[in-house]
């Protein structure tokens, strides 16, 4: 990857975005001028309590975050639509919440959340452009649904409405994002997989399985549903009532045909299903696959003709956060992007927010492999030390500009989401 790809956040840097006096003046703060953080918090204990989902809500980052800064993180790991109903119903019950940029759409007007100040960032610039400016690269067309930059700022300090450009005021900051395809048992599937239309096909009857959380396979079914021919949608991430409605038909229509084996909700579930044999294509997350591998099975995230299903998912800071807690929560964002967890989550199969930084806590050949698309020289390890791939593996769908660089649609809240609930809830039922 080179360094003018990854530091510039698409020609908008903190520098450009900061104006006035008042806003200079915050840099110190922020800019690693002040030191000391960990003797300091380890003197005054500081507890900060997260909510978020189990993706990103992980044991060792809470380990880290108190050997490093000395403070303490209380993590609640809920499924993404609970998380999101936490953190407008339940304001008081956490001080950071992590959420998915999709959800932002649904949490932030709430005025549960208060914008972070892209002053006291001090990674800001290091952000991949992907949440500023909504480009991978300045040629890079921008993707349906909810991208992440058209929530990513508000027009000020204590606004709730989203901005059309970047300000010095970020709705969260990003931490986590991936490219989404099919997952497919290579050994069992008996023929070439290029399209997300195949999961429909009639050899694999009662094999097939999608996801069952409403926003996220809505929007599976459109990749699919665009790829068999069957509609063309306007914004595959805010269908009409009529787009949902013919989507909600041919899902009902393939369902009864028996061409699903199960809808999933969990990671586990996922996993079971496709290491066990019972499916043999469906949707899957990366770390999934990679599960499902570690056993011995052989099992592949499938890049496929007509790109993938993105998502994202950022750190944002409790209204009521003020004081030595409010200042204790940037410390530990700033140290979310430093390095270590954006290369303990690459090395998980997502991405980094941050990629320069991660990539200082990554060795030459685990870089090439997870994100250059390189054949690895060694055997790549997970975080946990266990043997992930062998030497001469190269990752499915190649390097993360040729991933990330082929986002089709973003997971998204539709404007007609009550009413896509609804008829998502209609099809389970059917």
């Amino acid at each position: 990857m080179t360094k003018d790809k990854t530091t510039s956040t698409g020609g908008v840097s903190r520098r450009t975005i900061l104006k006035g006096a008042a806003a200079t003046a915050g840099l110190a703060a922020g800019s690693g001028a002040i030191t000391g953080f960990p003797m300091v918090w380890s003197q005054t204990p500081i507890v900060l309590r997260q909510v978020g989902t189990g993706v990103s809500n992980i044991n060792a980052i809470a380990e880290k975050c108190k050997a490093d800064l000395g403070i303490t993180l209380q993590m609640t790991a809920l499924d993404s639509d609970a998380a999101a109903q936490r953190t407008v119903t339940q304001p008081d019950s956490y001080d950071i919440a992590d959420v998915e940029y999709w959800i932002c759409k649904k949490v932030f007007p709430a005025g549960t959340l208060q914008p972070m100040d892209v002053s006291k960032l001090k990674y800001f610039d290091k952000i991949v452009p992907l949440f500023v400016t909504g480009k991978l690269t300045p040629d890079s067309v921008i993707a349906q649904g909810t991208a992440p930059h058209t929530v990513g700022f508000v027009e000020g300090k204590d606004s709730k409405k989203f901005a059309k450009a970047p300000t010095g005021w970020m709705t969260m900051v990003p931490t986590i994002y991936n490219a989404d395809t099919l997952g497919i048992r290579p050994d069992l599937v008996g023929r070439d997989i290029t399209t997300w239309a195949d999961i429909m096909d009639p050899a694999f009857k009662g094999k097939t399985s999608i996801l069952n959380i409403p926003s996220i396979g809505i929007m599976d079914a459109a990749m699919i549903m665009e790829a068999s021919g069957e509609i063309k949608y306007g914004d595959k991430g805010n269908m009409t009532k009529e787009e949902i409605d013919k989507t909600i038909a041919f899902l009902i229509k393939a369902k009864k045909a028996g061409q699903f084996r199960a809808f999933w909700k969990s990671f586990d579930e996922s996993v079971n299903l496709m290491a066990s044999g019972e499916v043999i294509i469906q949707s899957m997350w990366s770390p999934a696959v990679a599960a499902v591998r570690s056993k011995g099975i052989a099992c592949k995230y499938q890049p496929l003709k007509e790109g993938y299903r993105a998502w994202g998912g950022g750190l944002g800071l409790a209204k009521h956060l003020d004081g030595k807690q409010l200042d204790a929560a940037y410390e530990y964002i700033n140290w979310y992007l430093s390095g270590w967890v954006g290369a303990y989550l690459n090395r998980q199969g997502y991405y980094s927010a941050a990629m320069d930084t991660a990539k200082q806590y990554m060795s030459e050949d685990e870089w090439g492999y997870w994100v250059e698309g390189k054949a690895a020289k060694g055997d790549i390890l997970a975080p946990d030390g266990k043997v992930m791939e062998k030497a001469g593996s190269v990752r499915d769908g190649g390097s993360f500009y040729e991933r990330m660089g082929k986002v089709a649609c973003w997971n998204s809240v539709m404007d007609e989401d009550r009413y896509m609930i609804r008829k998502w809830n209609e099809f389970i039922a059917a």
